[in-house]
């Protein structure tokens, strides 16, 4: 049976893709803040990825109880968006804390555990991370620098034959995209209101797929013997990725009519 971890394992993507792993007979260490609220079946690791001395405890805990890991999962994420100029100072250095700076000092602290194993880092990012949207500048800067930190972060352990994995998901059906709403919706944005409002209109006819989609991707990624560079899921996804190969220009455009700016 082979072990890994899984960060932000509480709640939508990570729960959903606890279980499809455990369904595969997978030992899943379920990183979380709260231990009472990892998953059944997991074992919680108590983890917050923004703390240096949290991801050293849990990478020696679990290092106690396994000789090597199969894969790191690093799902723990926020989603920080609003108005670039509305977006306060400390909102944006947590978004940023949380889902790059996370991601690198947990893979950093892990990867003895993966050499051991030959694991693989399977890093979980978005649609915006290749075609950033407006109104969600902090979420799309902070997911193509993860990306970014993947595709050299491949290259450097190659020697050691460790896959470097990026899911791109597109709009989920999950607590985290209302969560950024409502914490939006507190900035003072009144320059912005009708761009904000037209914005919201156009988000509301997108179709938010169920987390266990994306999950079952992940969980490939992690099962799968050559696994690919980078997996796209759900249809707004991959219109993104088709988007980033247009000219700037034109992909301006297209967005501006697309969300009624």
């Amino acid at each position: 049976m082979s072990a890994l971890l899984l960060t932000g394992a509480s709640g939508g993507v990570g729960t959903a893709t606890a279980r499809e792993l455990l369904a595969r007979g997978y030992t899943v260490y379920a990183g979380v803040r709260d231990s009472a609220r990892a998953p059944d079946g997991t074992r919680p690791v108590v983890l917050d990825v923004t703390d240096p001395a949290s991801v050293e405890a849990a990478a020696a805990e679990i290092a106690e109880a396994e000789n090597g890991l199969h894969a790191v999962i690093n799902n723990a994420g926020v989603i920080v968006d609003g108005p670039l100029e509305a977006v306060p100072d400390a909102e944006l250095r947590r978004q940023f804390a949380v889902n790059v700076f996370g991601p690198a000092a947990v893979t950093r602290a892990f990867l003895p555990l993966l050499r051991r194993g030959t694991g693989r880092v399977v890093n979980v990012s978005a649609a915006s991370a290749r075609t950033a949207l407006p109104y969600m500048a902090p979420i799309s800067a902070s997911k193509a620098a993860l990306e970014s930190l993947s595709d050299a972060l491949r290259v450097e352990l190659a020697a050691w034959r460790i896959p470097v994995v990026v899911i791109e998901p597109g709009a989920l059906d999950t607590p985290i995209f209302a969560k950024a709403a409502q914490a939006r919706r507190s900035y003072p944005a009144g320059l912005y209101r009708d761009q904000l409002a037209k914005f919201d209109a156009a988000m509301a006819k997108q179709t938010f797929a169920p987390a266990e989609r994306v999950a079952r991707v992940i969980a490939t990624a992690v099962s799968a013997r050559r696994p690919r560079p980078r997996y796209v899921t759900g249809r707004d996804a991959r219109m993104a990725a088709l988007l980033s190969h247009l000219p700037i220009g034109l992909r301006d455009r297209l967005l501006v009519g697309a969300l009624g700016l």
